[in-house]
């Protein structure tokens, strides 16, 4: 906690000199160290220490302790009054209470300079929460040195209680140990500079359950933790033999401002200890050197272990003198008469101006430097800085005046003080006295005397001597009831003391049963009416001693002339309970089960001398249990036992329920709560029939608690239906009672409906009403259906069904259905019946249309005709023909098995006869209406000519490719069936070059893989006994042309070339359209096109490079496109450039043969359906590499929807109108000699076809229905 400061202080914190000399020349007051043991109670609740710098005594009530002043005999060495250096060490113990007082009061000679201020500094005190920390009190020494003439006379000193004497100061005083945990403690220390030195602690672990916590501190604040390095270390050994911790501080190389208090702390959880000691770094004398102020205010060297340490041993007094280091011939600079000639707002600038990092360093040595004091113009002599006057004594405050006319005005804390008897004002020439009479505590204050503007200050010191305890209290034995006065007496009227019980002062406010009081010098603590409680160690506290007496308090005898006795009584009886004791006339009082009882109309207490009674009117149950007589003072009680009985008894009327019937729903809980009464407490027994039920049954329990008994049923059932029997019975009657329970529950489900009646879009169903209704009537049902593919059901109905049968409608025909039946009764809805068997609703088709007669022979007729409009879900299975002669109603069957072919011809026919014919279409549903021919047929054959039907792309010449197929289909017409033959060139065609298939309608030629040989014209003849037709059909099989046959140099002149070259010498069945010019650099051998679709057998091609060497190729060219192969000329052409002669170097050509590489790949694209698409990549290889593509892996070979193009490295794939089915990942390959490369894309085509048109197209179903699928989904996505 922050110490407390005194009213004045000093700009930097530091508190003010208490005490200054006064004009008789008294020494200022030594530094005193007062420890203060706390008392085992202050411990015990927690209290937590308090430390405090004092330079004043200032009693408080709350203190037992208080420090006076008393006077020190002065001193002779050798019967001298010469000063000598002090150094004395005082402990006084003082035992007051449990309390153990420790003070210390080291003095020296101080040192010259203020900055040893710093290694006196006291020892920062322990954590507020160790229960076991030592309070201080420590005034600090004033730096001045000692006036010769003080030395002379009695100085003041400390001293508590009785205190001792100045003459024995000098004796030692045992000490009882403090540490709880130190065994071994640090001890105090002197080294030489750059010496090495460790302090050891050792802590006794035997009564340890883990290691203690050690902290090693210098100063107040400084934990050495975090400063191990290259100078400090810190080391933890523990023995296993001996179980001692070993804690060891290791400086080395110590430095001269290593100097100071040290301090060790140890910690284990509630216990704590520690010690101080000092470390003393000397160094050789040697002649005082000048402070350099910007060194010794700059940090010390960074990257070490000691980094950021705060260097200033260049502020400190040296006592050895150290080699000079060699001055710069730049001259001195002053700092500290520059930086007391500035303003405090100037310091950081004038800091950063010299070179000066430690700042906050530096304003801490400026607070320190004494102010030079200006010289007063109204004071002469100024107030000393503090007095110091005995308590009732007078002291004189004295000025001296400048100026003699000058108004003094007198003031106490602020406050001016006016003439009285108490405050005497005396002039003495320039001397102005003010003297106090009789001071008091109250006159502990700070003064001031103002003259004119000026004012000077002081402080007044007030000592209290200590209050002895003349006469103790004296131990006291009574008894209760009786008045307790323990007296003591003090040295002094008026005196404070303080009153304590068991180390705990005693309340003594007016709720309080302790009072205080006081008589002159005597002082009183009275008990008026003592109870046992009041038995303690009793204390009282003076500030200068304490006294304690023990205090007992006893209970008088008593006598039991009769006890009381237990009693049972019925409900409603009236109770007597009775006693008698000796002495008669103590009072008691009555309890029941330790509460208080209090006289009331029913209750009536009596007490007449030896006898105590307790007199109930009518007894209750609440009057049940165990009664106490206590009497007043006494310890001993009598007891009995009071036990109220009452006949058990059910009360099922709170029920409420009609004839005592409890119905209830299956599946719900079932807790039935009835109300009994009965004392004690009666048995209770649960019955259905002769089954008794348990309070342990896991679904249904009885339980039986207060006044109260239950049934519990967790989830109820069918079988819980029935009579229950309840029978309670105690030691004063017996009573029973019935209760009836009905579970109603959801019916039965009905049995599986049966379908008898389909229709195309309804059937018809019937079911079974359920087996069981639920105790309940059945209401009606619920109908639902699903398909059977499905797992989701509809209901049919929202209204109930009184029948057993429905019609289902509005069903799809052709899909499985299945339907189930739902009971329903007041409790609710059954569970569904299982599904009826699957049916499927169908219907006929329609009947067959444009029935027609196809052909009539001496005894057969042959007839076609179409399916018909409408087939249904049910399919077509075939077609029934049927035919009856003309002027009958008897139809014949013609086919006994369906025909699926809608052209039949009837046979068996007598000729010359007319028959009617009609036609039924057949599915599983049924046959269909019929389809008749309205006229009748006469069984008779007609003569047709026969004539030749030629398509129009046949009357011109018909052109096909080497290896293409050739189909062609000539209808005719002719009955009887035409006799058809084939001529090429007028020779009949061989069946192993050429396939003809001939019906009785068309002839068709075929040729699987036409080569050129079957070019010319075929002749196609058609006969009907003397009727004949014929017709001529010209074929032509076309190839590539072979390239041409010569290719030359005709000349060479400037950057251009004259070529000349042959025709070819196979033009592949087709006229020559033209001639493709390529060049190639000798040097690579890459070609390059120069002209197309030329169509003249010589040319001059120009710009041409100089400097370089081509050859020249030439492509042939005709309908079916380029030849295979090109004619390259066998001599180079060399472009040189005229005028010059080049002479050519022999060198080895450069290896430009490069595996394939992809420098431009194939990008993912969308493409719209119907509209051409365009794959794009290119590569680099060579030789030039062959390039194949693919899609989904699936080489693209032949197929007429695709388009490949190769220039220049750049690879083009054309997808011709697109459909969703050509979307998939695509690949390009480029493979040559020295390997392959591959680059793939995804091609997804949006738009699409209707399902006619894939179908159309060939794509298979399964495609046809991801496709449809896909297309709602992203229509449903936008």
């Amino acid at each position: 906690m922050p110490e407390p400061t005194k009213k004045d202080e000093m700009p930097n914190g530091q508190p003010e000199e208490s005490v200054a000399p006064d004009s008789n020349g008294a020494l200022p007051l030594p530094e005193i160290s007062l420890e203060v043991s706390p008392p085992p109670e202050a411990v015990a609740e927690g209290k937590e220490p308090v430390e405090t710098d004092v330079k004043k005594p200032e009693p408080t009530e709350h203190e037992p302790l208080q420090a006076v002043m008393a006077q020190e005999q002065s001193r002779t060495v050798n019967g001298s009054n010469q000063p000598q250096p002090i150094g004395v060490g005082v402990k006084e113990q003082a035992e007051s209470g449990n309390s153990t007082v420790k003070e210390e009061v080291p003095c020296s000679q101080p040192p010259p300079d203020d900055d040893d201020t710093a290694a006196t500094t006291p020892s920062p005190t322990p954590q507020a929460e160790e229960a076991n920390s030592i309070k201080k009190l420590s005034i600090d020494l004033p730096n001045d040195s000692v006036p010769v003439p003080a030395m002379g006379r009695k100085d003041s000193v400390w001293s508590l209680g009785e205190g001792q004497g100045p003459e024995d100061l000098d004796k030692p005083i045992d000490t009882p140990p403090l540490s709880t945990l130190l065994i071994e403690r640090p001890q105090s220390a002197t080294i030489p500079v750059g010496g090495d030195i460790t302090f050891v602690a050792k802590v006794e672990a035997k009564d340890l359950l883990r290691k203690p916590t050690i902290k090693w501190f210098k100063g107040k604040w400084m934990d050495l933790a975090s400063k191990t390095g290259k100078h400090l270390q810190l080391k933890e050994t523990f023995d296993r033999f001996t179980k001692i911790h070993t804690f060891e501080m290791h400086i080395i190389k110590a430095k001269d401002n290593y100097s100071g208090n040290y301090r060790c702390e140890v910690n284990y959880k509630d216990k704590f200890d520690s010690c101080s000691f000092d470390l003393e770094v000397k160094e050789a004398e040697q002649g005082s050197q000048n402070i350099d102020i910007r060194s010794a205010f700059k940090r010390s060297s960074e990257g070490q272990e000691d980094a950021g340490e705060l260097d200033f041993s260049g502020l400190l007094k040296h006592r050895n003198q150290r080699e000079p280091k060699q001055q710069d011939e730049t001259p001195e600079i002053d700092v500290w008469e520059i930086l007391k000639n500035a303003r405090p707002d100037q310091y950081e600038k004038i800091a950063f101006m010299y070179g000066i990092t430690d700042l906050r360093g530096l304003l801490r040595r400026m607070k320190k430097i004494p102010k030079e004091e200006k010289k007063s113009e109204a004071f002469a002599k100024k107030l000393e800085p503090a007095y110091q006057v005995d308590k009732g004594g007078k002291i004189r405050l004295v000025v001296d005046l400048a100026d003699p006319t000058v108004e003094l005005k007198w003031y106490k804390n602020g406050q001016e003080i006016r003439p009285s008897p108490k405050y005497i004002f005396e002039h003495k020439g320039t001397q102005r006295i003010m003297v106090i009479n009789n001071c008091s505590v109250n006159d502990d204050a700070a003064y001031s005397v103002a003259a004119g503007d000026e004012k000077c200050t002081t402080e007044l010191f007030v000592k209290e001597l200590p209050i002895k305890i003349i006469k103790g209290i004296e131990p006291v034995k009574t008894t209760v009831n009786e008045r307790i006065e323990l007296e003591c007496e003090v040295s002094e009227e008026g005196a404070q003391v303080k009153w304590m019980k068991n180390g705990v002062e005693v309340p003594t406010g007016v709720r309080s049963r302790y009072r205080v009081k006081c008589e002159g010098t005597k002082h009183f603590l009275v008990i008026d009416d003592a109870s046992r409680e009041d038995t303690g160690t009793y204390s009282v506290m003076a500030s200068g001693g304490t006294s304690e007496a023990h205090v007992q308090v006893d209970l008088k005898p008593l006598k039991v002339y009769q006890d009381l006795q237990d009693m049972t009584v019925m409900l409603g009886q009236p109770i007597k309970l009775h006693c008698e004791i000796y002495p008669g006339n103590v009072p008691g009082r009555w309890y029941r089960n330790g509460q208080l009882i209090q006289p009331s109309d029913r209750v009536n207490i009596i007490h007449r001398n030896k006898v105590h009674r307790l007199e109930i009117a009518t007894s209750s149950l609440h009057d049940a249990g165990d009664y106490t007589f206590v009497p007043e003072g006494y310890s001993q009680s009598l007891s009995a036992k009071l036990h109220i009985i009452d006949p058990p008894r059910v009360h099922l009327d709170s029920l409420n329920f009609p004839d005592n019937t409890v119905t209830i729903v299956a599946g719900t809980k079932l807790r039935l709560e009835i109300p009994i009464s009965g004392e004690p407490a009666p048995r209770v027994v649960w019955m259905k029939g002769e089954r008794v039920i348990l309070e342990s049954g896991h679904r249904v329990r009885a339980e039986t608690y207060g006044d109260q008994t239950s049934l519990t049923i967790e989830v109820t059932e069918r079988e819980d239906t029935g009579n229950y029997k309840i029978v309670l019975q105690n030691e004063a009657g017996e009573d029973t009672a019935s209760v009836k329970i009905k579970v109603v529950d959801i019916p039965d489900p009905p049995e599986a409906p049966l379908v008898p009646v389909v229709g195309g879009d309804w059937c018809s169903m019937t079911w079974e009403p359920p087996k069981y209704d639920g105790s309940s009537p059945i209401l009606g049902y619920f109908i639902e259906r699903k398909k059977k593919q499905s797992s989701r059901w509809m209901r049919l109905n929202f209204d109930l069904i009184k029948e057993t049968s429905f019609e289902p409608k509005k069903m799809i025909e052709g899909v499985p259905y299945e339907v189930r039946v739902f009971a329903v009764n007041t409790i609710g809805v059954s569970k569904p019946s299982e599904p009826s068997k699957a049916f499927v609703p169908l219907a006929v088709t329609s009947e067959p249309t444009m029935l027609v007669v196809d052909d009539v022979t001496d005894n057969t007729v042959t007839v076609k005709w179409r399916p018909p409009e409408t087939i249904g879900a049910a399919g077509l299975d075939g077609y029934l023909v049927e035919y009856s002669i003309e002027g009958t109603n008897d139809w014949v069957v013609s086919n006994k098995e369906l025909t699926e072919k809608t052209k039949y011809t009837i046979t068996g026919l007598t000729p010359g006869s007319k028959i009617l014919v009609r036609v039924r279409a057949i599915n599983a549903a049924g046959a269909s209406a019929p389809r008749n021919i309205q006229h009748s047929i006469l069984v008779k054959e007609v003569i047709e000519p026969p004539k030749i039907r030629v398509p129009r792309h046949l009357k011109q010449t018909y052109t096909r490719r080497v290896g293409e197929a050739v189909n062609l289909v000539v209808p005719f017409m002719g009955k009887p069936r035409p006799k058809v033959t084939w001529l090429k060139e007028g020779k009949p065609i061989e069946p192993t070059h050429v396939s003809i298939r001939n019906t009785d309608c068309d002839s068709i030629i075929f040729i699987r893989k036409a080569e050129r040989s079957h070019s010319g014209k075929y002749e196609m003849t058609v006969q009907v006994e003397n009727h004949v037709d014929t017709a001529i059909i010209d074929i032509q099989i076309v190839d590539l042309p072979g390239p041409p046959q010569c290719v030359t140099i005709e000349d060479v002149w400037g950057g251009n070339v004259a070529l000349v070259w042959t025709l070819p010498k196979d033009n592949g069945n087709a006229p020559i359209t033209g001639y493709t010019i390529q060049k190639a650099d000798k040097k690579t051998m890459e070609w390059y096109t120069c002209i197309e679709h030329y169509h003249r057998t010589c040319i001059t091609i120009t710009e041409l490079v100089v400097g370089n060497e081509y050859f020249f190729r030439v492509f042939a060219e005709n309908m079916c496109g380029l030849s295979e192969t090109a004619t390259q000329t066998k001599k180079s052409a060399l472009i040189v450039k005229e005028g010059l002669q080049i002479k050519t170097q022999d060198y080895n050509d450069h290896d430009f043969k490069e595996a394939p590489k992809f420098t431009q790949p194939l990008i993912n694209t969308f493409a719209i359906a119907g509209y051409n698409a365009t794959l794009n990549c290119s590569v680099r290889a060579n030789p030039r590499p062959k390039v194949i593509w693919m899609k989904n892996k699936i080489a693209i070979i032949d197929d007429p929807r695709y388009r490949m193009f190769s220039n220049q490295g750049v690879c083009t794939l054309e997808i011709r109108k697109p459909s969703p089915y050509d979307g998939g990942m695509y690949t390009c390959k480029a493979i040559n000699d020295l390997g392959e490369a591959q680059v793939d894309c995804k091609l997804e085509v949006k738009g699409g076809f209707t399902f006619f048109e894939l179908m159309q197209r060939g794509v298979p179903l399964h495609l046809i229905d991801k496709y449809m699928n896909e297309t709602k989904i992203v229509e449903q996505e936008k």
